[in-house]
């Protein structure tokens, strides 16, 4: 008899999830891509790397 693979409570749950709402997959793509699927703006990343402070070796003398 082959063993069942391991899976976790939060795996069946969020399966089950999908299940029962199938509409929430193209929720969940488009508030991604709200956050994070956007084009990066090169000039402000540069300027954020110029901006950071050299962090010493050690921080507690």
């Amino acid at each position: 008899m082959p063993k069942k693979p391991y899976e976790s409570d939060t795996t069946t749950f969020i399966k089950s999830l999908f299940k029962k709402n199938p509409e929430l997959r193209e929720k969940q793509l488009k508030a991604r891509s709200i956050w994070w699927d956007r084009e990066q703006d090169l000039t402000e990343r540069s300027d954020l790397e110029k901006s950071n402070v050299t962090k010493k070796p050690y921080e507690y003398y």
